[in-house]
């Protein structure tokens, strides 16, 4: 994909989800960095709907360690792999307060140190926490990249948030990798993507094909309808 063709990408997409955000509640970087923790192979939903309570009941480092690992366990359960989550933010709020003073790096090399925390959840936090331009490849992001040839089918994340940053000025980064998630989340979705209203399916070779599966399939469909009235 060259300049133009990805300025075209970013200005549809713009278009159609002017408000894209991070959906994940939250009301400082410490609660952003436990629910991206979280998010982990599991929704965003989900995640909103256990923080809800857990939020209340654990403010701070200290809070989530002054409880034993399996109560901290019970009120994550809702949450997918929720025990080795469990064992993860404890690590981690312990190292927040023996290396960082209780809060959160901006540092993005301190963040991946942190237990739990690899490169999407660095970057998710540098992003919309400090303010630093990032490009978070999840599975709504990796999945548009592709369709759209953005990356190679067989590109892993890493190699896709290394050509999103090349393509896409360094200004635009978070806000690109809000609205790709909303893209994929709420249009190009894994199953039943929106093909047939999409403005971007000319770069879309899936998407193409589908509709042509789905046109062949509605001709095939009209044709046995007109041989079963012609009997």
């Amino acid at each position: 994909m060259n300049a133009a063709t990805m300025r075209r990408v970013l200005d549809t997409i713009a278009e159609m989800f002017p408000d894209a955000r991070c959906e994940l509640n939250h009301s400082n970087p410490f609660e952003l960095l436990i629910a991206v923790i979280l998010s982990a192979q599991c929704t965003d939903e989900t995640v909103n709907k256990v923080t809800a309570t857990l939020f209340k009941k654990y403010r701070t480092p200290e809070d989530y360690l002054s409880v034993t690992q399996e109560e901290l366990e019970n009120d994550i359960r809702r949450i997918g792999l929720y025990r080795n989550k469990a064992a993860n933010i404890r690590k981690m709020c312990a190292i927040l307060l023996e290396k960082h003073g209780g809060k959160v790096p901006e540092d993005w090399e301190e963040l991946v140190r942190l237990p739990g925390v690899g490169r999407k959840t660095a970057n998710v936090v540098v992003s919309n926490a400090f303010g630093v331009p990032a490009i978070a490849v999840d599975t709504h992001v990796e999945r548009v990249a592709k369709r759209l040839g953005i990356a190679g089918p067989d590109a892993s994340p890493l190699d896709v948030e290394r050509r999103l940053m090349k393509l896409v000025p360094r200004g635009e980064w978070t806000m690109t990798h809000h609205r790709l998630i909303f893209f994929g989340r709420y249009h190009c979705k894994a199953k039943n993507p929106a093909c047939d209203v999409c403005p971007l399916i000319d770069l879309c070779k899936e998407g193409k094909a589908r509709m042509k599966g789905t046109v062949r399939g509605k001709k095939d469909e009209k044709a046995r309808k007109e041989a079963h009235l012609t009997k």
